[in-house]
């Protein structure tokens, strides 16, 4: 495409992007007593995380087949994230192994740019996944891991959305890569009395901007990145806007004197303890945003890098929320003791009236509804050890590492790697298309 025209002009002259490389590597499925026998692996989710693995795969002459169950690749990315989104890091944290984002790019890339890198990214390495094949189980029968599939047809007919056909399928495998991610499922809370309340809510993954709320009385629950720039987003459509701060949090700001807070953070940790680091931080934020805690924003006892490493937890980077809540153009309030008719309680006693309640309480993983393992994944999704990606038997995870684009990378790198090590070890030949 011309608007990645540089990128593609020298990736002309880097052996990973021949024309071999670019080939399709996608194995097609060997027939037999009514199910399919895939030559390579089998990767479940074609979001950054899958396509990434794809990538390393096909570049190494390795087939695989890639299953996703909604009909577009990054659905999340394309069909459940706001319009002002950008990248919370700068891009060269983010980019996918083999392919760099354009010169041209900003240094956080809005969503819309994300999606044009990845649509890039596919047609690069010629990957095709099959849409619309939802797993319904996984499972390892000593030789092959058995993956069931369901794919549902559907159509509007008469406004509403009618079922034509659905059909199941069964591939087997001797690799499987779940790439489904952390954020495969939205986190809906149970909330004393939320089923009476009169106004609308949803949940963030069906926000997508602040204009029809324009002058009416939105809460934001939650104090994570999405539900700090919900807030921000409907604040800057003349919504009034509040949010609720339920438990402590480390805010952030996204840079320090010009420079990422991220990668300051990266290259501190080369040379100092990470309790040293953590110091370091949140001094300069205090310079930059003062003291949250007088904003009813409370920070943990352990530091925002030695919280991330123990809990996983990230560290809101803040984009102007602050500045709107200490102008007063947005309200914090503390946790919800029960909603109302017409408003919320807060456990300090205020009540107030909302139009709408929108709930920034996170995702998470799927896994456990179909995965039928739990020695290398934990009941929660996740695998047992904090950034394992190798399982026994043929079984990998990318994505779960709480480690953003960064970690995803790594991770399918490694990977890749190792299946391709395992691919020649058993005698198999680079894989050669038509």
């Amino acid at each position: 495409m011309d608007r990645f025209a540089e990128t593609e002009g020298k990736s002309a002259h880097d052996p990973l992007y021949s024309a071999a490389a670019r080939a399709t590597v996608t194995g097609f499925p060997v027939f037999e007593d009514g199910g399919a026998t895939v030559t390579g692996p089998l990767i479940v989710g074609a979001g950054p995380a899958g396509l990434a693995v794809a990538a390393c795969l096909a570049v190494s002459g390795v087939p695989y087949l890639l299953l996703e169950r909604y009909d577009c690749i990054a659905s999340l990315w394309r069909h459940r994230t706001y319009r002002r989104l950008k990248l919370h890091l700068p891009k060269r944290f983010c980019e996918l192994p083999l392919m760099p984002f354009p010169p041209s790019f900003p240094t956080y890339p809005t969503r819309e740019q994300f999606l044009d890198y990845l649509d890039v990214y596919v047609a690069t390495f010629n990957i095709h996944p099959v849409f619309r094949q939802a797993v319904v189980s996984a499972r390892y029968d000593g030789e092959f891991w058995r993956v069931r599939t369901k794919q549902v047809v559907t159509a509007a007919i008469d406004g509403e959305e009618a079922i034509l056909s659905s059909t199941t399928s069964e591939y087997r495998s001797k690799w499987l890569v779940v790439a489904t991610g952390e954020n495969a499922e939205p986190v809906v809370p149970e909330i004393d009395g939320i089923e009476n309340f009169k106004g609308q809510v949803m949940h963030s993954s069906d926000y997508h901007s602040g204009e029809p709320y324009e002058r009416k009385k939105v809460l934001v629950v939650g104090c994570g990145n999405s539900g700090m720039e919900v807030a921000l987003d409907l604040s800057n459509y003349n919504v009034h806007t509040s949010m609720v701060v339920r438990d402590t949090v480390h805010v952030l700001p996204r840079e320090i004197m010009g420079r990422s807070t991220f990668g300051l953070s990266v290259w501190l940790l080369r040379w100092l303890p990470i309790q040293t680091v953590d110091r370091v931080m949140l001094l300069l934020a205090r310079l930059v945003l003062g003291d949250t805690a007088r904003l009813g924003i409370a920070r943990p006892s352990l530091g925002p890098m030695e919280l991330k490493r123990v809990s996983g937890k990230t560290p809101v980077l803040d984009v102007g929320t602050i500045d709107k809540i200490k102008s007063g153009d947005i309200q914090v309030f503390p946790a919800i003791q029960r909603f109302q008719e017409h408003g919320v309680e807060f456990v300090d006693g205020r009540i107030e009236d909302f139009d709408a309640v929108i709930l920034a309480t996170g995702y998470k993983s799927n896994v456990p509804y179909w995965l039928e393992e739990n020695d290398f994944f934990s009941e929660d999704g996740f695998p047992r050890k904090p950034n394992e990606w190798k399982g026994k038997h043929g079984l990998y995870a990318v994505g779960f590492s709480r480690r953003g684009l960064l970690g995803v990378s790594i991770d399918a790198t490694k990977i890749a790697d190792d299946i391709v090590q395992c691919w020649h070890d058993m005698g198999y030949q680079k894989h050669k298309t038509k």
